[in-house]
């Protein structure tokens, strides 16, 4: 299969500081937790969290819905955060959002665990894949309906390390 590039590395990394700054903006003076959403979600975060000054927590959940490239609608938690959010500013760290049926989970799930405020960055968006209605607080970049690769996302566990968003001949 060929990788055709979407957004090359210099646009993605320059769009990543863009929103850490604006997260800096929106939280300042204070401590963020993000809650990155494995295995995706991992690069994107490192970044996004190297490039804010405050302090951030890191904590992950193992989360599954995928069955090859299509969603299965089923949400499994595989492997829950670590640490307490009880009253702590939570932002949740996706690497994609699709349709939001396993977002809307979350934030259910998350919601009872009683943090201070829960908003959601995602470095890619399908708008148009969407059913359930979400408010994304922090969106990288609207694409198109492709299965896209690279900086984390995969196929088949394949193509995570490129360090670019890349779409599937």
């Amino acid at each position: 299969m060929e990788v055709n590039v979407l957004i090359n590395k210099a646009r993605l990394e320059n769009r990543i500081e863009e929103m850490a700054k604006q997260i800096e903006k929106d939280y300042e003076g204070k401590d963020i937790v993000f809650i990155g959403i494995l295995k995706g979600s991992v690069m994107f975060m490192a970044e996004l969290a190297k490039n804010i000054k405050s302090n951030v927590e890191l904590d992950f959940m193992d989360v599954s819905s995928y069955e090859g490239t299509e969603s299965s609608g089923d949400v499994r938690i595989n492997s829950d955060i670590r640490n307490s959010i009880k009253g702590k500013d939570v932002i949740i760290v996706e690497d994609i959002i699709d349709t939001g049926r396993t977002l809307t989970y979350l934030i259910e799930y998350l919601k009872q665990k009683q943090p201070n405020s829960l908003k959601i960055a995602t470095m890619l968006s399908k708008p148009s894949r969407r059913i359930m209605e979400l408010n994304v607080d922090y969106i990288g970049f609207s694409i198109n309906d492709e299965f896209v690769v690279g900086y984390g996302l995969d196929y088949n566990e394949k193509y995570r390390n490129l360090p670019y968003i890349g779409y599937l001949e």
